[in-house]
């Protein structure tokens, strides 16, 4: 009932991709395929359609810090380095006609982290006085606080893909929840620490959303009503100091929901067993 509640229930995804002509769905529908070769096991093609979806929209490379633990992970050193050879290589070859043109304006503009969001547009931080909302130091405070999370939420995600290819190897069936969770909840985290957020920024992470608040413990209604909230925030036009906290509060209930859970699992014995236990234990279920 999830997919039906996804397909019928968004205004706003519905605008942004049927009435817009935004690229932030070209790239999303990109990333998603190539998760789906991830889960394949088709490592290299999967990056190649990585690398296409930074090439559209470089709000691809909040699932990268996740993505390098799983190549590790699942491939080892060297198996990473072909990977990011994948990646980089692609890219090179997209930005060949440019970088033989104009190599200065290119860089410059396609890589311009410096970037100053217009405040009139901002979903997420409109409680904050505009000054503010500009100011370096704030984006700097942004910034360590993404780090942070992502370095605390490290050590899960390790573990999360050391079991996933512990129990690919085997064999298990539905094991690659282990892969996607790490990776979405990256992209989550990115989402949260955002400098800012225009409305067509939504489908970054949409379609991840319902998956990422099943997978907490909280009671199906309040899943549902962290649904609602965050719905309702994003097609508040224009947004408000009550519709910018509220979606601040949902993405921490979120977050917070998601931590408990990934450290209760992390827990348990399938963490710290090894592959022939793993195999023993299915061998005995069938």
């Amino acid at each position: 009932y999830m997919l039906v509640m996804m397909s019928v229930t968004s205004y706003r995804i519905h605008s942004i991709y049927v009435l817009r002509l935004f690229n932030d769905p070209v790239a999303v529908l990109l990333l998603y395929a190539a998760i789906n070769l991830f889960m394949d096991d088709r490592w290299s093609l999967g990056s190649v359609f990585f690398s296409l979806a930074v090439s559209i929209k470089m709000n691809i490379l909040l699932y990268a810090p996740a993505l390098l633990l799983a190549y590790l992970a699942v491939l080892g050193l060297p198996g990473t380095l072909v990977q990011l050879s994948i990646c980089a290589g692609l890219q090179l070859v997209l930005a060949a006609p440019f970088l033989a043109n104009f190599p200065l304006e290119y860089i410059i503009g396609a890589f311009n982290l410096g970037r100053v969001f217009l405040y009139e547009w901002t979903v997420n931080f409109r409680f904050l006085p505009e000054d503010i909302f500009v100011s370096r130091w704030f984006h700097l405070a942004l910034l360590v606080g993404h780090i942070i999370t992502l370095c605390y939420c490290g050590r899960y995600w390790w573990q999360y893909f050391s079991v996933y290819k512990k129990l690919a190897t085997v064999g298990v069936p539905h094991c690659e929840q282990l892969l996607v969770l790490p990776l979405f909840m990256c992209n989550f985290i990115g989402v949260m620490f955002a400098r800012s957020l225009h409305y067509q920024f939504y489908v970054w992470y949409y379609h991840t959303l319902h998956y990422l608040v099943w997978t907490t413990g909280y009671p199906v209604k309040h899943r549902l009503l962290l649904l609602g909230v965050i719905e309702m925030c994003w097609n508040t036009f224009p947004s408000t100091m009550a519709s910018s906290g509220a979606l601040h509060v949902s993405h921490f209930v979120i977050l917070v929901g998601l931590l408990a859970q990934v450290s209760k699992s992390c827990d348990m014995t399938i963490f710290t067993s090894n592959v022939k236990d793993v195999k023993t234990k299915e061998e005995k279920t069938e």
